[in-house]
């Protein structure tokens, strides 16, 4: 199972693990790419970050965290991405990084899956199941 539960979400910020989602294309000044966002765990309580990247269409690429950023001067120095808020607590962490973003409740995983959806994004744009199948219709 890829997509946390509430429960098992809340666990694992509380467990001070790093939770992301992938949210699909962007476009930034007229340059295409995709974005994902994260909450991770800091002295303060939690980190929200959005972080836009190159869209490789790599499919093999789903390490996220390596991908070029978009905008290199958009990003915080001493914070991954670009760093939309802080949060004391994990349910606010979330609540946060939903409302900004957008990002769905029933889709966030653990840290390093993301590209998971980021693979099967590539594929489908391709017209290519996961499974390596072609897509019918």
């Amino acid at each position: 199972m890829r997509y946390l539960t509430r429960s098992f979400l809340l666990g694992a910020l509380r467990r001070r693990n790093e939770v992301e989602q992938f949210l699909g294309p962007v476009t930034l000044t007229g340059v295409e790419g995709i974005r994902w966002v994260s909450i991770w765990p800091c002295q303060e309580g939690y980190s929200v970050s959005v972080h836009d990247v190159q869209d490789l269409d790599d499919e093999h690429r789903r390490d996220l965290s390596v991908l070029p950023p978009l905008d290199p001067e958009g990003e915080d120095d001493s914070f991954p991405g670009r760093v939309i808020g802080h949060a004391q607590d994990p349910t606010e962490a979330l609540e946060l990084a939903e409302r900004v973003t957008r990002a769905s409740p029933d889709r966030w995983v653990n840290q390093g899956v993301a590209g998971e959806d980021y693979a099967d994004f590539v594929l489908a744009r391709r017209g290519q199941h996961p499974d390596g199948a072609a897509a019918r219709g």
